[in-house]
């Protein structure tokens, strides 16, 4: 009975071990940092797959959260690296948005790639801040292709093949990244993206979804009326020549019921801007000689509903292009 007790209590305190290690609080982690000094301060392991990082990064001015979930066998002291898949949100969410909304931890768990969800800001729309022309932070494009890239290829084993897909603003992001650092993404996914951004009436929307957060509406590009080249210099359509060998995903809807749609009568005016603009952008895509695969879906709203059948639909398009 006594040896029974024994193992029983040694049992139970591998257990609550293993539990403390997996929600203590976070700790400063060693880090080789990045070019311009960027560094992990915190990682906080959530399971076996699944860490929190805490950058202090100068591009942003603060700390930035990330979350990233490692693929099978993967070990930071590797002797090899794995391919990456970057997620990028929307405006008014944050970087724990593809686990909490999507099973993007099932999809990736037999899938040889790291997969890593950066936060952006509120309504950072990925980009340098102009403020009226005195730069300075938030440098949310520096942050993440330049910092965020650096930190997860010199601690996390990331390698140099890199996929891209984002959402709504991510969308943009997306597209965006990939056209003004031409070959650091093999393939880009917009689901519900803003690509040909100074569509008429489309600047104004942008300065909404920023104000509504509290912001500077013309923080990130100025006012599009008097700084037209700032804003076509971010502009997925303005830049579509420069996606030419990116494998390139676009899907959208138009706002109205679609069949993933609860509510008899749904009519969601973000999506009709988005079914707007990404077909301005496969347009002159296409005309461009560019290949892009295209899901336009009709019925359907700017919702995760769509956004998660869509990381499916795109998924083999984005890991294939790492192999």
């Amino acid at each position: 009975m006594f040896r029974a007790l024994l193992t029983l209590s040694a049992a139970l305190t591998t257990a609550l071990t293993a539990t403390a290690l997996l929600t203590a609080p976070a700790q400063a982690a060693p880090s080789v940092p990045s070019d311009d000094g960027a560094r992990v301060v915190a990682e906080r392991w959530l399971d076996t797959r699944t860490a929190d990082l805490t950058i202090s990064s100068p591009a942003i001015g603060k700390d930035v959260p990330v979350r990233v979930l490692t693929p099978p066998g993967w070990s930071p002291t590797a002797n090899r690296t794995w391919p990456v898949l970057y997620l990028l949100h929307g405006v008014g969410d944050d970087y724990t948005s593809w686990t909490r909304e999507t099973d993007v931890e099932e999809l990736s768990a037999a899938t040889d790639v790291l997969v890593v969800m950066p936060d952006a800001g509120r309504a950072g729309w990925y980009t340098d801040w102009y403020n009226n022309g005195r730069g300075g932070t938030p440098r949310w494009e520096t942050f993440h292709t330049e910092e965020l890239i650096q930190l997860v290829e010199r601690n996390y084993r990331g390698g140099t093949a890199r996929s891209v897909a984002g959402l709504s603003a991510g969308g943009t992001g997306a597209f965006t990244y990939s056209a003004k650092h031409p070959g650091l993404f093999r393939a880009a996914a917009s689901y519900s993206g803003l690509l040909s951004t100074q569509f008429i009436g489309v600047p104004q929307f942008i300065y909404t979804t920023v104000l509504r957060e509290g912001l500077d509406p013309y923080g990130p590009w100025g006012r599009e009326a008097v700084v037209p080249l700032v804003w076509a210099a971010n502009n997925p359509r303005s830049l579509a020549r420069d996606l030419r060998g990116t494998r390139l995903y676009v899907s959208f809807g138009n706002g109205f019921k679609g069949p993933l749609d609860d509510s008899w009568l749904t009519l969601d005016p973000f999506e009709t801007i988005v079914g707007t603009t990404s077909p301005d952008f496969v347009l002159h895509a296409r005309s461009l000689g560019l290949t892009v695969t295209v899901n336009a879906y009709g019925g359907g709203t700017h919702t995760w509903k769509y956004w998660q059948r869509e990381l499916h639909a795109s998924w083999s398009l984005l890991t294939s292009a790492l192999r």
